[in-house]
């Protein structure tokens, strides 16, 4: 879809609170800066130089007292603690930081993942007894999951099991009776932004407070706490961006066995950035899960012995390119479906779905289909007894569990955040929910909302660009939900030359600027037509380590023919 290029304005720089000259070396960096709306030069700093000692008191999560203090009375009473977690990143790795937590206070936990395929997310009636079964808890610990299981929390404390629930999925409007749900959504706390292994941080800290335990080091757990922030894509800013920006460092020295390992394999090395999380640790950390049991990346994580990190890497990462097979196959067939029916001046939304489509990876297509469409998507695969598993994503305007709850009636069940969630439909409802679902987005979206734009975020010369930028630049990271890495735009630019390809797939640029060159990468682009230059550009930059010294790599968002200044507005 034909985006249209939106520049941002400058803003006025001249304030009574912030000296943004005294703060900042960069007219641009303070103009960005500038758009999140600091109240104080204090404000900017914390921003700038994230620091542990920001984070706030952990007992101001709802509910914490009491879960704290049904932990303790647990582990001093040798109860069975079953620690029930969900089966990607984010619960995986609450599981094992919560684990680490109860052992290193003498408690031996019992580890519980649901299977996918056959027991669905959460705290399912089948997972349920199989833990029973198999566990026999006195106290379960939900972990990312539970915060809409009320029938089945109801049946585990008629047959004497305690819960508390520790998740960050929106509530609905009845509740889990339960000792203690400590999620951030139930109350306005401040921390609404949290993923799940964040919350377990946070309890981790309050069990600290309460119980110390000399020698223990939970920063050095902040490895943990930034795979599960990143992957599940919650809003980099508050507490999360402190966690993740320690955590980035302690990823890069970990003591962590299989993290290693699992680095290795994928080919990453320090300094660690989100984009490294997103899209190499975590979806090889995900695969196991999403294609059978998340068993192999909870052991990973766990793991002391370094010849079962490296089978374990190397098993997780064979998963992971099967997982990329299956979900091409499906977007393949997916996409043929949508482009036979799909009118974008009609359908506010994208709801598709068939037999036999793997429900692993389904998430994975609805966000390829969100890109490529720039639709509300939910994409559902059905089994032999036409039970459909489906998972949707969203665009910005569009509250996703929201829109479900509209047309909740045709659904077996759903949950989720306002950008993604899952869902269980028959087979017969499928076309009166798909109905409903187009009928929710049409009335929840706007028409602008509903139009692809490039957000740019500065105009910015070559001669702008160098080492002293990058390094102001980087001062803005981590990026990612909630604080995305600037764009930018470099007006009346030329090849030097034609522009080479590389693996098939990229585009090689040497651009001119005036009497400025620079190299740049338009990745995935191989087949795309330009139009006649000179040529606008949109970019970002990085930082690209080359025989020892440090570079400013550019990378193509967008080219299109030149146009006048007025045309972004």
């Amino acid at each position: 879809m034909q985006h249209r290029w939106i520049l941002a304005p400058p803003e006025e720089l001249n304030s009574d609170a912030i000296s943004w000259s005294e703060i900042c070396g960069s007219e641009c960096i303070a103009r960005l800066l500038s758009r999140k709306g600091f109240h104080s030069a204090e404000e900017v700093e914390n921003f700038l130089r994230p620091r542990l000692s920001l984070l706030s008191d952990p007992f101001l999560l709802p509910q914490m007292h009491a879960a704290v203090s049904r932990i303790l009375a647990a582990l001093d009473r040798h109860e069975c603690i079953v620690l029930f977690g969900d089966y990607d990143v984010d619960g995986v790795t609450s599981l094992a930081l919560l684990d680490e937590m109860l052992r290193a206070y003498g408690g031996a936990p019992e580890l519980f993942l649901p299977l996918r395929m056959e027991e669905g997310y959460g705290l399912s009636r089948e997972s349920i007894e199989r833990c029973l079964e198999r566990n026999r808890p006195q106290l379960l610990i939900a972990v990312d999951c539970g915060t809409s299981s009320v029938n089945e929390i109801a049946e585990l404390k008629r047959r004497g099991v305690a819960v508390i629930v520790l998740d960050h999925h929106e509530p609905k409007s009845e509740l889990p009776d339960c000792v203690a749900i400590v999620n951030p959504k139930l109350t306005e706390c401040g921390f609404e932004y949290l993923s799940s292994v964040g919350i377990v941080f946070k309890l981790c800290h309050a069990l600290l407070k309460m119980r110390p335990l000399p020698g223990f080091d939970l920063k050095s757990k902040l490895d943990l706490v930034a795979l599960g922030t990143v992957a599940d894509i919650v809003p980099l800013h508050g507490e999360n961006r402190v966690m993740v920006q320690r955590g980035a460092l302690e990823i890069a020295r970990t003591r962590r066995i299989g993290l290693r390992k699992l680095m290795e394999v994928a080919g990453v090395r320090p300094p660690i950035l989100p984009d490294d999380i997103g899209y190499r640790l975590g979806p090889r950390l995900n695969a196991a899960g999403r294609l059978s049991t998340a068993e192999k990346s909870l052991q990973l994580l766990l793991t002391h012995d370094e010849s079962d990190a490296a089978v374990l890497a190397t098993e997780l990462d064979q998963q992971n390119r099967e997982r990329q097979e299956v979900e091409a196959q499906i977007f393949l067939a997916a996409t043929e479906k949508i482009d036979g029916e799909f009118d974008p001046a009609r359908d506010a939304a994208i709801v598709t779905g068939a037999r036999g489509w793997h429900p692993g990876v389904l998430g994975i297509v609805a966000s390829r289909i969100v890109r490529k469409y720039h639709r509300p998507a939910i994409v559902i695969g059905f089994d032999e007894n036409g039970i459909g598993k489906g998972s949707g994503r969203s665009i910005e305007g569009l509250n996703l569990v929201g829109a479900l709850m509209r047309c909740s009636g045709f659904l077996e069940k759903f949950g989720g955040h306002e950008m993604a969630a899952g869902l269980a439909v028959r087979e017969e409802n499928f076309d009166v929910f798909a109905q409903g679902f187009y009928n929710a987005a049409r009335e929840l979206l706007s028409d602008e909302a509903l139009q692809p734009c490039l957000k740019l975020d500065h105009e910015l010369a070559f001669t702008e660009i160098d080492v002293e930028f990058l390094r102001w630049h980087e001062m803005l990271q981590p990026f990612g939900n909630g604080n995305p890495q600037p764009v930018f735009l470099a007006r009346e630019v030329e090849p030097i030359v034609p522009p080479r390809v590389m693996n098939e797939k990229h585009l090689l640029f040497r651009l001119r600027q005036g009497d400025r060159h620079r190299r740049a990468v338009y990745f995935n682009c191989a087949v795309s037509e330009l139009p006649p230059a000179p040529w606008d550009v949109a970019f970002r930059i990085r930082a690209d380590e080359y025989g020892g010294e440090t570079l400013v790599a550019m990378h193509v968002e967008a080219v299109r023919a030149a146009e006048s200044a007025a045309c972004e507005r």
